[in-house]
């Protein structure tokens, strides 16, 4: 091993892992408390219909949002591969082209919000009461689109770039903004949904300013605006292909998480109810992965960039020990307290008796899914997003043919059954793919 491989491999340490990966952990921490907030002062008013608009208008265009989260991932990789190969130029053009596709996604959801919001609220039909302050809420919060998909962007960037610390302050100051314009607008001035959704607002545009100052690096070159290499036709269709790619095999894995929700839904509303305070263990498991998903983004982005093959292997190895940690922990944590955890998100002895029934895949899932995880951060991180979307693929087609088979036969068991297989086909058909991975690195 040459002296340049021995120093490469010897900067992937442990130490920059957890420097990256606990931002990350603890800005994700951060959710669920607004989450809390936001439907907490509403309850203040005292009526069933502010609380409903308020979450279904969230959930509508967090779901819209979301088709824009391909940003993020595709970000990473492009930017983390053009630092390792000291290309500073591409470094500042790639966040220039993302901002531009989230501005123009932006936009395109304020002119077709009157589609968009209609098309939800068919899909998702309420009462005239909660569908009138849910359009409100939505009507409100729209006009701050690009900002909101410019987070995206943003973050993918200071990741791509190991500036985690940025995102962690980016999160922390837009969910406190957020909360605090909550408590003055609905308790203090009494402006109801329209002061939740006004708050978001603020919030949103603080938290993209924010992320601009924290990637201010980017533009002091002048590569950010140099408009021939922003518009270079090969750059904006590699662009759109990763982006496409991402987009198809998130596109499957929400359809799959989906349909495990409406699958779950034909056993009753108790199953449905114990099915849904379970996947809440999985959802923890993914804020804690997260951090070191993204570790594993950024630094296989840097050592594909910089062809360096021992840096990649030497970076997997590193961030997925600990993402082995992680998911270790869960299932431990999940299994010897998950019985107290189902008792305090429900009340309802039948629902707790049925979720502790189905506890064991919960405590399966961390330790089937370790693998899948940190692969898709790896393959994120080399922008291999063909294979991501292939293995996807081929993991959604063994998710429905598990249903078909386990579904009649062992009901929400095999709904259980189905979803664990899923991880573990994703896991397994990702590992397959990763030697070409480390050849793509060169030597």
């Amino acid at each position: 091993m040459t002296d340049t491989a021995a120093q490469a491999k010897a900067a992937v340490s442990h130490r920059r892992v957890l420097k990256i990966a606990l931002p990350i952990v603890l800005s994700n921490a951060t959710v669920p408390i607004l989450g809390a907030v936001d439907v907490g002062v509403v309850g203040q008013m005292g009526e069933a219909a502010p609380i409903g608009a308020v979450g279904l208008g969230a959930i509508i265009l967090s779901t819209v949002y979301w088709i824009f989260g391909f940003l993020r991932m595709g970000t990473v990789g492009l930017v983390g591969q053009a630092d390792g190969a000291g290309d500073s130029a591409e470094v500042s053009a790639w966040l220039t082209r993302a901002l531009l596709v989230a501005g123009a996604g932006g936009l395109a959801l304020i002119v077709l919000q009157p589609l968009i919001f209609w098309g939800a609220l068919t899909l998702a039909p309420a009462s005239d009461e909660v569908e009138s302050l849910a359009r409100t809420y939505l009507s409100i919060r729209i006009w701050t689109a690009p900002a909101a998909i410019a987070v995206y962007a943003l973050t993918g960037w200071l990741v791509a770039m190991e500036k985690t610390a940025g995102v962690f302050w980016v999160q922390l100051v837009m969910n406190g903004v957020n909360i605090l314009l909550d408590l003055l607008f609905v308790l203090v001035f009494d402006w109801g949904v329209a002061g939740v959704a006004s708050a978001t607002v603020i919030a949103e545009l603080t938290g993209a300013g924010l992320g601009l100052w924290f990637c201010r690096s980017a533009f002091s070159r002048p590569d950010w605006r140099d408009w021939p290499r922003i518009f270079d036709r090969a750059k904006l269709i590699r662009m759109a292909l990763l982006n496409t790619d991402i987009l198809l095999r998130s596109a499957m894995l929400m359809i799959i998480f989906s349909s495990f929700v409406f699958l779950g839904a034909r056993f009753g509303d108790v199953t449905l109810a114990a099915n849904e305070v379970l996947i809440q263990f999985m959802y923890i498991t993914a804020y804690a992965m997260d951090g070191f998903a993204f570790a594993a983004e950024t630094l296989i982005a840097r050592a594909i960039g910089r062809g360096d093959r021992s840096y990649v292997r030497r970076s997997a190895l590193v961030t997925s020990t600990w993402g082995l940690v992680i998911c270790v922990s869960m299932g431990l944590a999940f299994a010897l307290s998950g019985g107290w955890i189902i008792d305090l998100m429900a009340k309802d002895t039948d629902v707790q008796d049925t979720a502790r029934v189905f506890l064991p895949y919960m405590v399966a899932a961390p330790f089937l899914g370790c693998a899948a995880w940190m692969l898709d951060g790896i393959f994120i991180g080399a922008t291999r997003s063909r294979d991501m979307r292939n293995m996807m693929a081929l993991s959604f087609v063994i998710y429905w043919a598990a249903i078909l088979i386990l579904l009649p036969v062992l009901g929400n068991h095999g709904l259980w059954l189905a979803l664990l297989i899923s991880f573990v086909a994703r896991g397994i058909t990702l590992g397959l793919r990763y030697p070409a991975l480390e050849r793509q690195a060169g030597n």
